[in-house]
């Protein structure tokens, strides 16, 4: 009972192994099932044992609690538990033996609708009563859970009985002020007029909560009521065309598997499958539902339409309208439709889990990764200071192993981390792993600007035309963020397509003339990229670049406009940019980061297996088999973190790369701008004393 009590399933199985008897109880009379009542996968593989090893499904404590009906109390909890105690064969009518409350009124108040459904599958009575006569419907119109009480009338439940408090689940409907379960219940029996103990009606409940949208809807019903049921006719008083709907509606599957998915059968099919599912349906009402569906006297009956019930039940009164309305599209003034938004062809939000590729060892995800972080005293190595060789290193015989933590493969990319990620692409993590945004590294190196990153990613393999949800390449990335050494990179050694569209149809181009980069407008321009591209709003680079108003980015788009060939009105076709060899690209992307050894091209000398017998035999002969292996590994391993002078170089490369676009001739510090005042005013009086002086 511990064992379960705490989830540890492995203690259990042990001890099932050593023949521990199951049927044991406490001092309360509960067994071991009471004890696996926690919301846990460890408290199911608990339950899963005890039920294989025969434990006692009808356990009753000494205070007449039953073990499922404690489980149905957390339904909403322990639904799993629960389904699985039915499984085993416990009785679907437990009752308490104190209240006489059923494990179905449980399930209903918590409105566990697939513990409900799966009660009554197994032979739950709906219309059973505890000691204050409330039935499950009163329980579930409590809670005001509509799809409970559909269930439940699908099920014969009788929704006229009356509470020795004088309510029916109408009044507590009202009370919670749930609609759409007051106007069902009104539908099938409840009577509006009927006042409780109290001497209120539902109408009265509702308005005295300030439940407007139910008193409305009872302040209807009840005028129907005291017409007679005029506006209703005979579907209010024929309850069992009701029933029949809503029986079809729930065991709608088994209709469709007994007529084999066809959408149209003949009648002698049609009334041989409702005898055999026993649908609540007399043969003289069966024939008037057969005459409404098959009016041409043609002998077929179509399955959807019966299933929807709009035949031979109001339109009203159809399960159907209790569904929530779509929004109809508005017409524009002349009576045209309006054009509906344009939805994407995949979510843009997080990247599901289902498609979140996992470790073969169930670990985390791919995108992250082992942090690679050095774990050694720092009281005596740090990155000025390393060890001058690796046995130096003994930090590992006197400190405690870390545990591994595992961190987001684009953190380490936008940190610099280069050893973490040469230890996840060791382990064959994919170098263009996407994230849960859809973001690759190669993204976000060139989003930050990193080109030593990008670089390293390149020389991996990185696609350099991957895209994100938002169908923006590394390319979009750049141009957007103004890096040109790095659009240079993406174009010109790595073949990175220059017109490359997004969702919005826009390209590099238009987001480089819109955040108003020159350098990357000139070189995209140069490359061929299209300056008569139009993104999906039909605005094209020349628009772009006025209504962002850079007047630079926009001699430069226009003189590309001049430039082009009069004859051509269209968009120019050009052919992407042929991606260079690999081994070329490989040379060409420049030194990679001092942090990493650098990857070798070339052809490697192929390896024989160790094993070999051909390498065996020559050991032999060589005498080399029975030499003693003396190599020591070391415990711990520096690494080769950067040091203080390699971090300071690293900072002044890259302010050096983005300080270029920023600086210009004319832009003067205020020190400067002083001096120069200064400079001019002096000037002026001397030339005005030369001029005094002449005259």
């Amino acid at each position: 009972m511990l064992a379960a009590e705490r989830g540890n399933h492995i203690m259990m199985t042990k001890l099932i192994q050593k023949q521990a008897d199951m049927r044991l109880l406490d001092a309360e009379g509960r067994g071991v099932l009471f004890y696996c009542n926690y919301p846990t996968k460890y408290h199911i593989r608990c339950l899963q044992l005890a039920l294989q090893n025969q434990a006692d499904i009808n356990n009753v404590s000494r205070n007449g609690d039953h073990v499922f009906l404690v489980m149905c109390k957390k339904a909403h909890e322990v639904t799993p538990q629960c389904l699985m105690m039915l499984d085993a064969g416990v009785d679907p009518n437990t009752v308490n033996q104190k209240t006489r409350r059923t494990a179905l009124m449980e399930a209903a108040q918590v409105g566990s609708l697939q513990l409900v459904r799966a009660i009554l599958r197994k032979g739950g009575d709906p219309s059973a009563v505890d000691k204050k006569h409330l039935t499950a419907a009163h329980y579930a119109a409590m809670g005001g859970f509509l799809q409970v009480i559909q269930v439940l009338s699908a099920y014969f439940a009788d929704f006229s009985v009356i509470s020795y408090d004088g309510c029916t689940p109408l009044h507590y409907a009202a009370a919670e002020g749930n609609a759409s379960c007051c106007k069902f219940l009104v539908q099938r029996g409840c009577d509006p007029k009927l006042k409780n103990q109290a001497g209120l009606l539902p109408l009265q409940i509702a308005k005295d909560s300030n439940h407007q949208a139910a008193a409305k809807q009872l302040s209807e019903a009840g005028k129907q009521h005291s017409k007679g049921h005029k506006s209703g006719g005979s579907l209010l008083s024929a309850r069992w065309f009701l029933t029949l709907h809503d029986w079809s509606n729930e065991f709608e599957a088994d209709l469709r598997k007994a007529f084999e998915s066809r959408d149209t059968v003949t009648i002698g099919t049609f009334v041989s499958v409702l005898k055999e599912l026993n649908a609540p349906v007399e043969p003289d009402h069966l024939q008037t539902v057969i005459a409404a569906h098959d009016q041409r006297s043609e002998g077929h009956i179509n399955v959807t339409d019966f299933i929807k019930g709009v035949k031979y039940i109001k339109k009203e009164f159809v399960l159907s309208s209790y569904m929530p309305k779509t929004p109809v599209e508005k017409q524009g003034k002349k009576g045209g439709k309006k054009k509906g938004g344009y939805v994407p062809p995949f979510p843009i939000c997080t990247l599901p889990r289902e498609l979140q590729r996992r470790r073969p060892d169930g670990g985390p995800p791919l995108f992250m990764i082992e942090d690679a972080s050095n774990h050694s005293d720092t009281s005596r190595f740090y990155s000025d200071h390393p060890p001058e060789h690796p046995l130096m290193n003994d930090s590992g015989w006197y400190m405690e192993t870390p545990e591994k933590t595992y961190v987001n493969i684009n953190f380490c990319v936008r940190r610099g981390d280069f050893a973490s990620l040469d230890l996840a692409f060791s382990k064959e993590v994919p170098v263009d792993v996407q994230d849960e945004y859809y973001k690759t590294p190669l993204m976000v190196a060139c989003s930050i600007g990193n080109i030593e990153m990008v670089q390293y990613l390149l020389r991996r393999g990185a696609h350099v035309n991957s895209h994100d949800e938002f169908l923006w390449t590394p390319l979009h990335h750049a141009a957007f963020e103004g890096h040109r050494d790095i659009v240079e990179l993406l174009v010109l050694e790595y073949g990175a397509s220059v017109d490359v569209r997004d969702l919005s149809r826009s390209t590099p181009l238009m987001y480089a003339i819109q955040r108003g980069h020159p350098s990357c407008v000139d070189f995209l321009i140069k490359e061929g990229a299209s300056v008569t591209a139009a993104s999906k709003s039909g605005e094209n680079c020349l628009q772009k670049a006025i209504a962002f108003g850079n007047s630079e980015v926009i001699d430069l788009v226009k003189n590309s406009l001049a430039s082009l060939p009069k004859s051509r009105t269209t968009e120019k076709t050009k052919k992407g940019t042929p991606k260079p060899d690999k081994q070329k690209s490989f040379a060409a992307a420049g030194a990679l980061h001092t942090n990493t050894p650098a990857v070798t091209s070339g052809n490697t000398p192929t390896q024989m297996d160790s094993k070999s017998i051909v390498v065996i035999n020559n050991m032999i002969a060589a005498g080399k088999v029975n030499r003693v292996d003396i190599s020591f590994v070391p415990k711990t391993v520096w690494g080769k973190p950067p040091s203080t002078s390699q971090l300071m170089s690293k900072m002044e490369r890259r302010r050096e790369r983005i300080s270029l676009d920023f600086d210009c001739d004319d832009l003067l510090v205020p020190f400067s701008r002083s001096t120069q005042r200064k400079v001019l005013g002096l000037t002026k009086v001397s030339s005005a004393g030369n001029s005094g002086m002449t005259s």
